[in-house]
Order: structure tokens, then sequence, then C-alpha cells
């Protein structure tokens, strides 16, 4: 007996992704981000507001650790420089290299690890949209904090205007700081080196690469420390969405496959002189006769039955003509019940030539000529003393 019931991730899970197909979508995600940064630029006014609003927060419960470490690294340039470097580079590098990585040595989970990735940033991007909050380094003097990326600005390519190369500051949203994906993002990395890296060297890696990246954030004035809370919170949001993120992509993959599978088959119906030949007829030459046969009638057009139709999805059933050649019509209609359900309703499936215990093979007569294949009737004392009669 062969076993049906495979949940859709589990089986799609174990098919390898391909790069040419990874790669697009990284890449369109990344850019629907990007653009959704710009689009979401609040009120200066509103995003000062909230940015104090933190600060004060902050104060409250003595959470306010960005003071002493911007003071810290506007100080120590050995401490600053090398920080804004981490701050402006790392989060660029290291994250598709560890997407890579896991895709390479890790391809069973790298459709899930991809999918937390994704899921969680937007999610950020939604916290752009509804929080815009001025960073630190954008408040007045007066609230102490020095802007590092502008103090050594000199020592990297970055401006004093954000972390973009110079020049392109106006075209980053520098009030999207909650919640920090930095943060989040450095965190997944984390998640990935601990569960697989294997070694001790990477699990240090994956606890130090997310700690000191909360450090960096926060001395450099580009983020309070409640948005590396928020941005771990949002990729503990991400991960609980994975799997029925995941399962909906799969049901969506397959109700759009059957649905091209059977248009396509539609289509063929349709095509003047594209009638194909049935499964194990001899083939149609040039003038229409199967080879080594005499001409033969022409096809036979009858229409669909209802309960043929009743069988397609609903999308595909006002696509199939009212009469289409009798062989198209049951290629058509048996391809959407293997396709879309299953005659065996306990979740497998007899295999191609297994026989029931207990069958038996007996002819359709007594005659010298019955045929074998035949189904025989069923009687009552045929059957055993624990296998039931057949019903007639």
């Amino acid at each position: 007996m062969r076993r049906t019931d495979v949940p859709v991730t589990e089986a799609a899970s174990r098919v390898r992704p391909r790069w040419w197909a990874e790669l697009p979508l990284i890449l369109l995600v990344y850019a629907v981000y990007s653009a959704g940064r710009l689009l979401a630029r609040g009120d200066v006014t509103t995003a000062v507001d909230h940015g104090l609003e933190i600060l004060r927060i902050e104060k409250v419960f003595y959470l306010n650790a960005e003071h002493p470490l911007n003071r810290l690294f506007t100080r120590e340039p050995w401490i600053g420089i090398p920080a804004d470097f981490w701050y402006a580079s790392l989060h660029y590098l290291v994250t598709p290299v560890i997407l890579v990585w896991i895709f390479r040595s890790r391809t069973v989970r790298y459709r899930a690890a991809r999918t937390w990735l994704l899921t969680s940033t937007f999610i950020g991007l939604i916290g752009f949209t509804l929080l815009p909050t001025c960073p630190p380094r954008l408040l007045s003097a007066s609230h102490g904090f020095v802007d590092t990326m502008a103090q050594y600005s000199d020592y990297g390519w970055w401006g004093g205007e954000a972390s973009a190369p110079r020049g392109l500051g106006g075209m980053t949203n520098q009030y999207a700081a909650m919640p920090s994906l930095h943060v989040g993002w450095a965190l997944w990395c984390g998640v990935m080196l601990w569960k697989y890296g294997g070694t001790r060297l990477t699990k240090v890696a994956g606890v130090a690469y997310p700690l000191i990246t909360t450090i960096v954030v926060m001395g450099t004035a580009n983020h309070y420390f409640l948005d590396a809370l928020a941005g771990a919170a949002v990729m503990g949001v991400g991960l609980l969405l994975t799997r029925p993120v995941l399962r909906l992509a799969d049901l969506a993959r397959e109700r759009y496959g059957i649905r091209i599978q059977l248009l396509a088959r539609v289509r063929t119906a349709v095509t003047p002189g594209s009638t194909p030949v049935p499964s194990g007829a001899a083939p149609v030459t040039a003038s229409g006769t199967a080879s080594g046969t005499s001409p033969g009638p022409a096809p036979v057009t009858a229409p669909v039955p209802e309960s043929d139709r009743r069988s397609v999805p609903e999308p595909v059933r006002e696509s199939i003509p009212a009469s289409v050649p009798e062989p198209v019509a049951a290629s058509v209609t048996a391809g959407s019940r293997a396709a879309g359900s299953s005659i065996v309703s306990g979740g497998c499936q007899t295999s191609p030539g297994e026989r029931i215990p207990r069958q038996r093979k007996v002819s359709a007569g007594p005659g010298p000529g019955a045929e074998q294949g035949a189904e025989p009737e069923a009687r009552p004392a045929d059957a055993g003393d624990e296998t039931p009669a057949a019903a007639r």
C-alpha cells in the first residue's frame, strides 16, 4: 500500500529549490521592501515625537543605555570607526552569505529559513509605516547624542545623512527606526549559525553577532534599545507565521499547477486538427487513418457528461466547451479527478498490480473462450470466515 497523506509542506520541502527562481524572488522582495521604506516616510514632527516618547519610556525603566555607549563610541575612534563599518555593511553581507550557505548545505531547511526572513521583513515594513520614528542621532543636540556616522564619515563611504553612500542619503528613509531590522536580521543569522553550524566556533558567532549588532546600533545613535527589542519581537512573529505562509504557498502552487494542466488539455481539445491520440491507440497518419488499418469513421463528437464537468474546478469548467471529441473529454475529466480527488478515503491507494487479500481470479464463464480479466459474479459461498461477501 502507498501512503498519500504526506503533508503538503513536507512533500514540497523535499524538492530542491532552483537558484534561478530563488534569486529573482529575493531581489523582488528586497526591491519592494526598499520602495516601501521610501513610501513610508511620515511627518518629521510625528517621527520626532515618537522618538522622544521612546526615550522617556526607557528613562522610566532605566533602559537608556544609548547615552553611555554613544559617548564611548564618540570618544574612542578605535571603537567608533569599526562600529560604523559594522553598521553600514555587515547586514548587507552576512545575511545573504548565510542564506546562500543554507541553500547549498541545508537545502531541506532553506524554504523555511527564507520564508521566516522575508515574512519578518514585511512585518518590519508595516512597523515603519505605522510608527515613523526619529533615531537618536537626528534629535537636537540638547538630548546629548552624536551622530558617529557623520563624525567618522571621512573613514568610510557613507555621508552625514545616513549609512548610505555619499550623495544618496536622500534616497533612504532616515525615520525607519522602529523596529530595528539590523538587529532582527542579525538575530536570524545567529539562529542559523547556532542551529546548523555544527561547530563550537559557529555557535559562538551565532551568539556574538546579534549581541554586538545590538550594541553597535545603540552606540552609533541609530536606534534606541526599544528599537532593538522590537526587531527581535518582529522576528519572533515572523517565525510563528512561517509554517502558515509555507502552507498557503504550497496550496496556491498546487492549485495553479492543476489549473494550468487542465487548461492545456482544454486548449488542445478545441484547437482544430490537434485531437490527441488516446492511450494505446495506433498512430494516425496524415490521411487521418491509423497506420496499418483501413480508413475508419471520423472522430465522434459528443457532449461532455454533466457529472464529468462537475469534477473539473469551477474556473476551468467554464472554459470547457459543451462538445469536444470523446477521447479528449475522457482525458480532461480523468486528469481532473486524478489531480483533485482520490477514490480511496483512507489516505492510501492500492498500487498497480496489487491484489486484495483472498481475491480470486475466476473466469467470466464456463466456456473455453471466456475472458480471463472479466469480473465474476460474487457469491456468499466464495467468502471466507473473516472476509465479508461482496455486495451485488
